[in-house]
C-alpha cells in the first residue's frame, strides 16, 4: 500500500534519517517507535511532503509521489493527523470537519456519516467552535478531519499524547475498525508502549535516524524494549 525505500532527510548539514525503509499493508496497523528526538515525527513529513527528502522513494499504491506537493498527497489517498492536532479554533466542529471536502477524488461535499459514527461526540458538538472541546474531543476531531478526505493512508502522530484514559479506549477502537472494517493502511507513530501493544500488526523502531529493528508487533521483545524505547 505505501512503502518508503532510501529515504535520507537532513535539516542543514544536519543528517536526521537515513537510508530509512518501511512497509505499511493495507488492512493493518503500523507504529513507528522510538525515543523522542530519533526521527519519528521528520519521517511522517516526509511521507506528507511537508518536509524535502535528499534521497529516496515514497509509493503509494504504485505511483512513486517522492515528489508531490502535500496537497497532492492528500489527494492520492494519504491522511495526516499531526501531533498537537492543529484544529482550527475558531471555527466549528462542522466547519473543521468541512474544509478538506474540496480535495476528495469523488467531489463530495458532505461530511462522511461514519465519521459521527466513530466520535458521537463531534455531532453533538457541531455548532461549538473546535478550541471549546477537550484536548481529547480536539484529537478525535482531528482524525475525524484527516477521514473527511477519505483517505487510504491515515497517518497518525501520538493520538494518545494528552488525553484521558476513557478517549483513548474510543481513539483505539476506532482506529481498529478503520482497518479491519474498512481496509484502510494505518501509520501510527507512539509512545505508550500498551497502546501500541494493543493496537499496531507490525513495528518501526527508529535509532538516531536508522530503522533497527521491525516486524510484528508480536515479535517485540524485551530487548529491543530495554535498548530502543525505555528512558
Amino acid at each position: 500500500m505505501l512503502s518508503v525505500s532510501g529515504l535520507n532527510q537532513y535539516y542543514g548539514e544536519s543528517h536526521i534519517l537515513w537510508d530509512v525503509n518501511l512497509e505499511a499493508a493495507k488492512n493493518a496497523c503500523t507504529c513507528v517507535m522510538g525515543r523522542n528526538g530519533v526521527g519519528k515525527t521528520t519521517l511522517l513529513k516526509c511521507l506528507m511532503g511537508l518536509l524535502p527528502t535528499r534521497s529516496g522513494r515514497v509509493i503509494l499504491e504504485g505511483v512513486d509521489i517522492t515528489a508531490a506537493a502535500p496537497g497532492e498527497r492528500a489527494r492520492r489517498g494519504l491522511g495526516y493527523v499531526p501531533q498537537g492536532r492543529q484544529i482550527f479554533p475558531l471555527l466549528t466542529v462542522r466547519e473543521n470537519l468541512a474544509i478538506g471536502l474540496p480535495i476528495r477524488k469523488d467531489r463530495a461535499r458532505e461530511i462522511p456519516p461514519f465519521i459521527y459514527d466513530f466520535f458521537p461526540v463531534l455531532k453533538d458538538m457541531s455548532a461549538r467552535r473546535g478550541g471549546d472541546l477537550s484536548g481529547g474531543q480536539q484529537q478525535q476531531l482531528a482524525i475525524g478531519r484527516a477521514l473527511a478526505l477519505d483517505p487510504s493512508v491515515l497517518i497518525l502522530d501520538e493520538p494518545t499524547e494528552g488525553i484521558q484514559p476513557n478517549l483513548v479506549q474510543d481513539i483505539a477502537k476506532a482506529i481498529r475498525r478503520l482497518c479491519r472494517e474498512m481496509g484502510m493502511t494505518v501509520i501510527l507513530v507512539e509512545q505508550k508502549l500498551p497502546f501500541a501493544r494493543n493496537l499496531a500488526d507490525s513495528f518501526v523502531i527508529l535509532d538516531r535516524g536508522h530503522v533497527v529493528k521491525e516486524g510484528r508487533m508480536a515479535g517485540l521483545d524485551s530487548d529491543a524494549i530495554r535498548d530502543f524505547l525505555t528512558v
